[in-house]
């Protein structure tokens, strides 16, 4: 009798155990599934612009210089915040596209929307990586 009950405790015990890991796979799946579908959604939102402004290499001498003339009024010469925030850091908190958007939209007042030409984008996105 003793056996049976150990027997049988340890078979729960063991399909516990498949549960358990089917589960956690199917959730590992699911958020795979979730992430690689966000990111397709997200790389065909992005549009001609912004396609173009990644695909160059930015100059961080001339971004610094556009940030200076464009920039240093609201955000500070050093880019520590003055009536805009600091961007210190920025690009550890904000992807080049959400900063591209920012930048060109105007949609978060009272920063003006600024059209600078793909290669300018590109330039201040270098400088803006260094901060």
């Amino acid at each position: 009798m003793f056996n049976e009950t150990l027997l049988e405790t340890q078979v729960v015990h063991k399909e516990n155990w498949f549960q358990r890991i089917a589960l956690i796979v199917g959730a590992v799946a699911i958020a795979v599934f979730l992430l690689l579908g966000i990111g397709i959604y997200q790389s065909q939102q992005v549009g001609p612009y912004a396609r173009e402004v990644l695909s160059l290499t930015g100059n961080p001498m001339q971004g610094n210089a556009i940030f200076q003339m464009n920039c240093a009024g609201c955000h500070g010469a050093m880019a520590d915040g003055r009536v805009g925030p600091s961007l210190r850091d920025v690009s550890a908190r904000k992807s080049k596209l959400s900063l591209i958007h920012q930048v060109t939209s105007g949609q978060t007042p009272p920063m003006p929307q600024f059209q600078p030409s793909p290669q300018e984008m590109a330039d201040l996105l270098s400088y803006l990586e260094q901060l």
